[in-house]
């Protein structure tokens, strides 16, 4: 089988996102456990680096329009730390959903090939993308 288009470094940036997507799950799941939560988080910030590089992530944090997103992620990951997992993640959940509502029309697309529910999420994710401003990929760091 062919390799894919990732380098190394991007196929462990893409595992780290996932395992960190599934402690968040399983953090909630588990009643918004903050060490899953936390380490969630860990992962998950870790693998984007790995992915677009250092430089890019840094730029897409600290771009002016993201710098709200941004400001409620790292506080909801504070706020998980100081023992408040509920609100810390509701208002971590505010910022993921600033910092990468562009990429939710992306992901529709792809997700819309998966079978029997593919188009489902794809219409939910296409309205989110809506909600959040609706600007397709606009500022993509890659």
């Amino acid at each position: 089988m062919p390799s894919m288009w990732l380098t190394d470094a991007q196929k462990v940036g893409v595992a780290f996102c996932s395992g960190g997507a599934l402690f968040l799950f399983g953090g909630v799941l588990m009643f918004f456990d903050r060490a899953m939560l936390a380490m969630g988080n860990i992962l998950f910030v870790l693998g984007l680096a790995l992915i677009i590089g250092l430089p890019k992530t840094v730029l897409f944090f600290t771009r002016r329009p993201k710098l709200k997103g941004t400001a409620a992620f790292t506080g909801g990951v504070v706020l998980i730390l100081l023992r408040w997992p509920l609100i810390g993640f509701l208002v971590e959940l505010y910022g993921i959903f600033i910092l990468f509502g562009d990429f939710f029309a992306t992901i529709g697309s792809f997700a819309g090939n998966i079978p029997v529910i593919g188009p489902y999420l794809q219409k939910a994710l296409n309205r989110a993308s809506q909600a959040s401003g609706g600007q397709r990929n606009a500022e993509l760091p890659v």
